[in-house]
């Protein structure tokens, strides 16, 4: 801000600032006084500033004679006093606004941290991510041992199988033995049938034969014939009969023996079977039993694994859900982060423009004081008379 223009009306010297919004009249009066109004802090620029001791140059500035010197010191003064404490007052309420919004904004950000426990709220998430972990984990375990137990009773099952289906073939095959047993001692039972009838077909001839005989041989004769000793043929019948006898009663005895020993046999071949077959068959029922034990286990564990996958999707969906609204409420939370640091930034930076509106204020009001109190003022304010008796332009060098 440099000054445009200067004037000199009734004993006052006026400076009229130009080249910005601000601007500052600032009047000399003829006793060596300067009253005013200030209007911007940066009117004076530094190379336009008179401090004692300190060369300073004016500008090129036309000057007006409008009237004599007036006005005291004392008035200057105290109006650059008024307006300093005016100015410094409005610094001050700017500064206690300034706390007040600060204080705001923390009991702000501590009761959003006290709604949102921003300094638990990691931790919080790291808990909640081991616990989810953790379900995870134990999820995963119980569905492990829910598949081998399921594996277990799989190869139990096929086990009980394979042993149900061996156990059934040989009662298949222990029937079938049964049955050409059966078979066996039918045909054995007919087969002494026959020989029974056989033999009393045998005896009835015999009978027969001997009757035959007996009857053949009751008319004897007696006739003596010079001869060899003759055959005594009841006794060779009677010899016969006894071999054939013999011979029939051990063949009978024999086939009874023989008849008695496959019974025996039999029996006892139909015994065991029939004691195994009961054993195969409450083997059967108890296999059976333990298929349908197993199947059923089997059930419980696909619905037990069915529950827990859903359990675990629900578990997934409802984290996710969570996750998601915490999410958003994180971005929410810097978004206003965000704005809250844009408006401390926004308000240190007027509390900066403030400060350095005070320090030039400050720096204005010293060097009015020292041009006030330098003993070259007087001399300034007599050349201003003198330039009000003849107004020219001119250019200034103050050292």
């Amino acid at each position: 801000m440099i000054p445009a223009c200067s004037s000199f009306v009734g004993g006052r010297a006026f400076w009229h600032g130009a080249g910005d919004s601000g601007s500052s009249d600032v009047t000399l009066s003829a006793s060596g006084s300067l009253t005013g109004t200030y209007l911007s802090s940066s009117c004076w620029p530094s190379s336009c500033r008179p401090t004692s001791g300190i060369s300073s140059s004016v500008g090129t500035c036309s000057w007006y004679c409008e009237g004599s010197f007036n006005g005291s010191e004392k008035e200057t003064m105290q109006v650059l006093n008024d307006r300093l404490a005016s100015y410094l007052q409005k610094v001050r309420q700017l500064e206690r606004e300034n706390a007040q919004l600060e204080s705001k904004i923390q009991e702000a950000c501590q009761s959003q941290a006290a709604t949102m426990c921003p300094d638990y709220q990691s931790y919080f998430r790291t808990i909640e991510e081991l616990q989810q972990k953790a379900e995870n984990a134990r999820i995963v375990v119980h569905i492990d041992n829910a598949k081998l137990a399921a594996d277990d009773f799989r190869t139990k099952y096929e086990t009980e199988l394979a042993m149900r289906q061996l156990v059934e073939a040989d009662t298949s095959g222990l029937r079938r033995i049964l049955d050409e047993l059966t078979l066996c001692k039918a045909d054995l039972e007919a087969q002494v049938e026959s020989l029974k009838e056989e033999l009393l077909c045998l005896k009835k001839n015999h009978e027969q034969e001997v009757s035959a005989l007996r009857c053949q041989l009751g008319d004897r004769l007696n006739i003596e014939v010079d001869a060899a000793p003759p055959v005594d043929l009841n006794r060779l019948l009677e010899e016969m009969r006894c071999q054939y006898e013999t011979v029939v009663e051990s063949n009978l005895r024999d086939v009874e023996e023989w008849f008695n020993t496959q019974m025996q046999e039999l029996n006892q071949q139909v015994a065991t079977s029939s004691e195994q077959l009961q054993s195969y068959q409450s083997d059967i029922i108890d296999l059976r039993r333990t298929v349908n034990t197993l199947e059923i286990e089997l059930q419980a564990q696909h619905s037990l694994r069915d529950s827990l996958e859903s359990t675990l999707a629900e578990t997934e969906g409802r984290y996710g859900t969570q996750l998601s609204q915490m999410q958003c409420l994180i971005s929410n939370v810097e978004s206003q982060l965000a704005e809250i640091r844009s408006d401390l930034e926004r308000q240190n930076q007027e509390y900066q423009v403030l400060l350095d509106v005070r320090a030039r204020l400050e720096c204005e009001i010293n060097t009015y004081r020292g041009l006030l109190e330098s003993e070259d003022c007087k001399d300034i304010l007599n050349y201003f008379y003198l330039l009000h008796l003849t107004p020219s332009k001119c250019s200034v060098n103050v050292s």
